[in-house]
């Protein structure tokens, strides 16, 4: 009986394991975007946290303030880095309540 708990106890492992990898896999082949003044920067970022795409709206191209533009980077990258990571914790929480693993 106890060796049978523990071939169960192993196949739901692996398929939660399996779970994991297709949920990571899936987060990974996902785009999200982060935005600074109501749309007028975008950044493209991919599930492995890979800016894919900047859009600069003309506009905000001013040569006098390229501070401002260089802020709004900062600002559109670090809002889709926190998309990521939000969708990421959300996606993958569901296997690690209650656990406290680092970096999961």
């Amino acid at each position: 009986m106890r060796g049978g708990n523990m071939n169960q106890m192993m196949k739901q492992m692996q398929k939660m394991q399996k779970k994991m990898m297709d949920a990571q896999a899936e987060l990974e082949a996902t785009t999200f975007e982060g935005t600074a003044s109501n749309g007028l920067v975008k950044v493209t970022v991919s599930g492995k946290k890979e800016i894919t795409d900047i859009e600069i709206n003309p506009e905000v191209v001013d040569p006098e303030d390229v501070e401002l533009l260089q802020d709004m980077i900062i600002i559109a990258v670090n809002n889709a880095l926190e998309v990521v990571e939000k969708e990421t914790s959300s996606k993958m929480g569901q296997f690690t309540k209650g656990l406290n693993i680092p970096g999961l």
